[in-house]
């Protein structure tokens, strides 16, 4: 038996974009040993990376046991399910999608993603730190990506109020609310807050694993008109998805190691 680990984001055209996902796998990597095989693979957009060139590769060296890890924020993503349909870890997918299934000879495990995992709690909580001067005086804001599609919508919103339910227990903050991009809840939600705590300051926190077309030109956009604190900033880069990433692997490991 030799297990291997591929770890699949969404992918960008933008560079910065694809070496914050190297350099998160490097972390876990050098966690996890060289004995490990570790492949960072993406559902598009990445010429000579995607999907079937990790699986191919880690097929190449050996692999026979795969841990598929979808690094991606919430179990509300339609990617997460297409790509789990076309790795053959369930029988239909639950939304339309153009993907074809991938050629794959290891047994598979499909992981889940981050939802609301104590890394991905603490990664947003230390963010909000950062832009914090008086919690008790702040509410906040989490933006997530969101989806129209039924079953998806809810997972995310769900996701999102555990996550922020977490925050406000550790974070001592006064207030909070979550938005969706899709649909587009953001005016709503800010206005809500406001409303029920008019003179808290609001900062608004992005759950994009990392910067791009979202988090620099869409969340501004939403935002306009709006007083509030955005820096703009994703959840990359930040140790503890380095962290998540190793303890999901050794959760996958360690029965078959025993």
């Amino acid at each position: 038996m030799k297990p291997g680990l591929l770890v699949i984001s969404h992918g960008s055209r933008e560079p910065g974009w694809v070496a914050l996902v190297d350099a998160t796998l490097e972390a876990a990597r050098a966690q996890l040993g060289a004995s490990l095989e570790v492949e960072a693979a993406f559902l598009e957009l990445v010429e000579g990376r995607l999907i079937q060139d990790g699986i191919d590769r880690l097929e190449a060296s050996g692999v026979t046991h795969l841990l598929a890890l979808p690094l991606f924020v919430s179990s509300g993503s339609t990617h997460v399910d297409e790509i789990g349909w076309a790795l053959g870890a369930y029988d239909a997918p639950r939304t339309e999608t153009d993907l074809e299934c991938y050629r794959i000879s290891a047994e598979l495990t499909y992981g889940k993603p981050m939802n609301d995992d104590p890394e991905l709690v603490g990664v947003v909580l230390d963010r909000l730190k950062e832009m914090s001067t008086m919690p008790a005086k702040e509410s906040f804001l989490l933006i997530g990506h969101g989806s129209q599609e039924a079953g998806f919508q809810e997972a995310w919103e769900q996701g999102l109020a555990a996550i922020s339910d977490q925050l406000m227990r550790f974070g001592g903050f006064g207030a909070c609310s979550t938005a969706l991009l899709l649909p587009n809840q953001v005016k709503e939600r800010w206005q809500g807050l406001h409303r029920s705590h008019p003179h808290n300051d609001i900062i608004v926190i992005a759950l994009f694993l990392s910067e791009g077309y979202f988090t620099k030109e869409v969340i501004p956009r939403r935002l306009e008109g709006l007083a509030c604190r955005y820096d703009g900033r994703a959840l990359m880069p930040h140790p503890r998805i380095a962290d998540w990433i190793v303890r999901q692997t050794r959760d996958w490991l360690d029965p078959m190691e025993s």
